[in-house]
């Protein structure tokens, strides 16, 4: 069984080795046992169901959720030599039928369906006679209505398991799901007691920052300008800000293209296509772009604005280095986009009732986002504990953990900060953030003085600390449960349940801070363009993930020009992505390792030998011609 794991890996993806955790999921599947697999973005997780369909007999069916999805799996597919197709809504009736029949009479291993489509009698018909050997289930969160993209068609697939003749062996994937997701993925899918692995959410080769901007369109179009020959995308928070933002960059003669649900089928197709196959790298979307793209070469991912939950930030975020080269993601946050996504979440459009308790979760999913956003700690840490992972308190690829924070001692100030709403209080009185600060410093104005707040103990207490510094410390303890906010309109801060700690029992914090003088910095609203308090990438200590089979060595980058080039021409003849052809992973393996014969070509990265075959001798030449042509004979 080993041999053959391995065989089936290396002959058709072209791998030497498994990564963390997919082997495990691997062999349950084999074993005939149901399966629930999180694993992040980039972790293989299609190959932990695509080896177990290669090797058990009859076919396997994958539910995905969107056209692009399964297309993109397909072509990669049958680019590797492994028999599949899909059926969805997207092909003439003619071909339709024909993948019908041919899915009838066994020719295809893999075949994946639309949820939508497995009410139909010809699916049903379909599945009956085949005898299906697996089903699996990909994007497995939409299920959940506690997850971050519930879709109410993925309620069929229960349904469609228990109408089969035999029980299938059920495999449910996903990229992020928080514990109380990842219950209720088994429970609404009906898996019978089954293997469950969680990789980890931890990316190491992305970088991430937060930057709190005056002006996002500036910024935006500085970090751009020195990666017109990048890919990346650009996400907004709405269709408006999507037309506005690709207008500027079409007028800076970038190659740019947009997406969102207000544009016509055949445009969004289009469009898509145009970034998929890289004649447009750039792509300006609402989160209705994105899911399932498995594009490899993203080098970023800019928010534009900031998402409403989470897992929608972690999930987008994660389309970048998917090769498992450096990439940044980068949100630019304004609190207006708070307010915004409240209002979204909050507000019924015609014809719809909000569901109360999912707009209070909903709700409580944006504070949690939000307090990712403000953080001042470790970017890494906060998303990994919000996953429910262990995670250093630095990560050292951040933009927080690269401003060279200190270890501060926050317990008097803490005392201080909790002291004070304390005696709002006995005056029966709450108050926002801003006025406990100015209460604090001892601030001068008509409203502290007409409510008589300067004359509370507290008044002046901290003036010799930077306004900025006591808010950050403020969000810390509002965060940790020592202190709450309530209130829409007007939020204002309140004792919790674990300000006695603060108080009474004198608990000791301490928080990561940077030096006092750069905390006064520019109001809030203000800020500093794209990475200026960022170290270069070269300072940046990374793991940088890399693919079985990669080194360090240094790579020509004069001779991974013209093997791209070549790779773009063959994708252009095979009318495929050029990342289905080789990832740029790949690329850069064979720049390394310099293959004269289709035994060498056979040891690069995502060779198999299949693509060995069609490939081989195209870029075993080229390579041989370079050497030449720089007269360094191999």
């Amino acid at each position: 069984m080993e041999q053959d794991k391995l065989g089936v890996l290396k002959t058709y993806f072209g791998y030497a080795a498994f990564r963390p955790g997919q082997e495990k999921v691997i062999d349950a599947l084999l074993a005939g046992r149901d399966a629930l697999a999180v694993m992040p973005t980039g972790a293989g997780k299609s190959l932990c169901y695509q080896i177990p369909a290669l090797m058990l007999e009859g076919l396997t069916v994958v539910i995905s959720p969107l056209i692009s999805l399964m297309q993109d799996q397909v072509n990669a597919l049958l680019d590797a030599g492994v028999p599949s197709a899909c059926l969805n809504s997207a092909l003439q009736p003619g071909m339709y039928a024909d993948t019908l029949s041919r899915a009838s009479r066994g020719e295809f291993r893999i075949l994946y369906i639309a949820p939508e489509r497995l009410q139909r009698n010809d699916i049903r018909r379909l599945a009956a006679g085949q005898a299906l050997t697996m089903v699996v289930i990909d994007e497995a969160h939409c299920v959940s209505q506690w997850g971050h993209d519930f879709r109410p068609s993925y309620l069929l697939i229960t349904d469609f398991i228990n109408s089969l003749p035999s029980r299938p062996i059920t495999a449910a994937f996903t990229a992020t799901a928080t514990g109380k997701v990842q219950k209720d993925i088994s429970r609404m899918l009906g898996l019978e007691s089954p293997f469950t692995l969680v990789t980890g959410f931890n990316r190491e080769n992305l970088y991430f920052e937060v930057q709190k901007l005056r002006d996002k369109q500036a910024a935006l179009l500085k970090y751009l300008e020195s990666r017109r020959d990048k890919s990346g995308i650009i996400y907004c928070s709405t269709r408006k800000a999507v037309e506005e933002l690709f207008q500027v960059l079409s007028r800076q003669g970038y190659a740019v293209t947009r997406y969102h649900a207000g544009l016509e089928d055949r445009e969004r197709q289009e469009n898509q296509d145009d970034f998929i196959y890289d004649r447009k790298p750039l792509m300006i979307a609402t989160n209705a772009f994105g899911m399932g793209i498995d594009k490899s070469n993203v080098s970023f991912v800019i928010h534009y604005n900031m998402p409403k939950n989470i897992e929608s930030y972690y999930q987008e975020a994660g389309r970048a280095g998917r090769d498992g080269e450096n990439a940044d993601c980068i949100l630019l946050y304004s609190p207006q986009d708070v307010r915004i996504n409240t209002f979204l979440i909050t507000n019924e459009e015609e014809g719809e009732e909000k569901d109360k308790a999912q707009v209070e979760h909903n709700l409580e999913l944006l504070k949690q986002m939000t307090f990712f956003a403000t953080a001042r700690d470790c970017l890494r840490r906060r998303l990994l504990s919000y996953f429910g992972e262990e995670a250093p308190a630095y990560c050292g690829n951040c933009s927080n953990c690269n401003m060279e924070f200190e270890d501060c001692d926050i317990t008097i100030p803490a005392q201080k900060i909790v002291s004070c709403v304390y005696r709002m209080e006995q005056r029966g009185r709450r108050y926002g953030k801003t006025t406990v600060i100015n209460v604090l410093t001892g601030a001068e104005n008509d409203k502290i003085k007409n409510a008589g707040l300067d004359s509370l103990s507290t008044y002046g207490i901290m003036a010799d600390m930077d306004p900025g510094r006591i808010r950050v410390i403020m969000d810390f303890l509002i965060d940790g449960g020592y202190l709450a906010v309530e209130g829409d309109d007007y939020p204002v801060v309140r004792l919790a349940p674990r300000s006695r700690e603060i108080v009474t029992e004198k608990k000791p914090l301490s928080l990561m801070l940077p030096p006092e003088s750069p905390m006064a910095a520019a109001p809030e609203g203000g800020g500093s363009p794209i990475q200026a308090k960022r170290r270069t990438r070269a300072e940046i200590p990374s793991s940088g993930k890399r693919a079985p089979g990669m080194d360090d060595a240094p790579i020509d980058d004069a001779l991974l020009v013209r093997l791209r080039d070549l790779r773009n021409r063959l994708a252009q003849e095979a009318r495929l992505p050029s990342y289905i052809i080789f990832s740029d992973a790949s690329l850069r393996d064979m720049c390394r390792k310099l293959p004269r014969t289709p035994a060498q070509f056979l040891a690069v990265s995502g060779v198999g030998e299949v693509k060995l075959k069609k490939y081989g001798d195209a870029f075993i030449r080229l390579i041989e011609e370079y050497a030449v042509d720089a007269g360094n004979r191999l």
